[in-house]
């Protein structure tokens, strides 16, 4: 007994020097097109499973999970009412319902297990980056997740407008029936578009950290920029109301001008770490030449 922990740190010294050897004769970690299908695999097998368990739980909240979605649609009609028409969302197929079930529960099991799959993910293609790129990734998904959150929060309080403004669209003397299938697409677009114009700063502050928008460029080409914002704002609201438009817009661009700050912030930076051998030279002074390096009379025969 008393033997066990000279055991236990002799085989964590053991394997230790196994890892070490191991880097050595593999150090950029390459890996055979086999074993890299095999852990891929072994990932999506990983992920298939989380999401699974994701959906069990998601069955089985079901009903809590609709009422919160179902919840715009409440407010857009006044009050969900079952016998009225209008006010409530129907099935038409004997089998509708358990689709639909089935549907909500696999979405919420895609959200429930979302850390487990991007950590597979992440997994699988961490191994390959060097230093740099993942510390860009890092900053990039750190900055990608609250901000589509953001967007999923304010599409949440703008359906119910948009839902008003297709609501209004109907002919005098008809009857509107609305399907759950419906309203649930609906719900799904609004989040994704939402979500997807909340990236559109960091998309400019990653173009500008690999220099191919500096903030001269930026500014140049403000007005266009800000007009395209407006006009993928439009495309990307399945809602066509120019309420929901403008306040999806109006956050957008106010994201965009921070972004600006950041991008002004890092070419200030960039411009103290590499700076132009022309910039205190003065308008009469000839800009100085590169002296050439000398050529070795032996090597220049080889």
């Amino acid at each position: 007994m008393a033997d066990r922990p000279g055991a236990v740190a002799g085989a964590r010294i053991v394997g230790e020097r196994y890892m070490r050897m191991k880097r050595r004769e593999n150090p950029e970690g390459r890996m055979p097109l086999m074993d890299h299908l095999r852990e891929l695999r072994n990932r999506v097998v990983k992920i298939a499973l989380a999401v699974l368990a994701g959906a069990i739980a998601g069955w089985v909240f079901y009903v809590r999970i609709w009422n919160f979605m179902q919840v715009p649609f409440c407010h857009a009609v006044g009050r969900c009412e079952t016998g009225v028409t209008g006010r409530y969302l129907a099935f038409f197929g004997v089998l509708d319902p358990f689709y639909f079930k089935v549907k909500i529960a696999i979405f919420a099991g895609a959200i429930l297990a979302s850390p487990i799959w991007l950590y597979q993910i992440w997994a699988f293609i961490g191994p390959g980056l060097y230093r740099k790129e993942k510390r860009w990734t890092y900053t990039f998904l750190g900055a990608a997740i609250p901000l589509f959150g953001l967007g999923c929060f304010f599409a949440y309080l703008a359906m119910d407008r948009g839902l008003r403004f297709l609501m209004s669209m109907a002919a005098p003397g008809t009857a509107t029936l609305y399907t759950a299938d419906t309203y649930f697409g609906y719900w799904l677009a609004m989040i994704l578009g939402f979500g997807l114009c909340f990236e559109v700063p960091l998309f400019l502050v990653m173009l500008n950290l690999a220099r191919i928008v500096t903030h001269e460029r930026f500014r140049k080409w403000r007005r266009l920029i800000l007009f395209l914002i407006f006009v993928f704002a439009g495309i990307a609201s399945p809602s066509p109301d120019p309420m929901t438009m403008l306040m999806l817009g109006g956050i957008v661009v106010v994201l965009v001008e921070v972004a600006e700050v950041l991008i002004y912030l890092n070419d200030k930076r960039y411009a103290r770490q590499h700076p132009s051998p022309y910039e205190n030279l003065a308008d009469d002074q000839l800009a100085p030449l590169e002296t050439p390096e000398p050529v070795d009379a032996d090597s220049s025969l080889n």
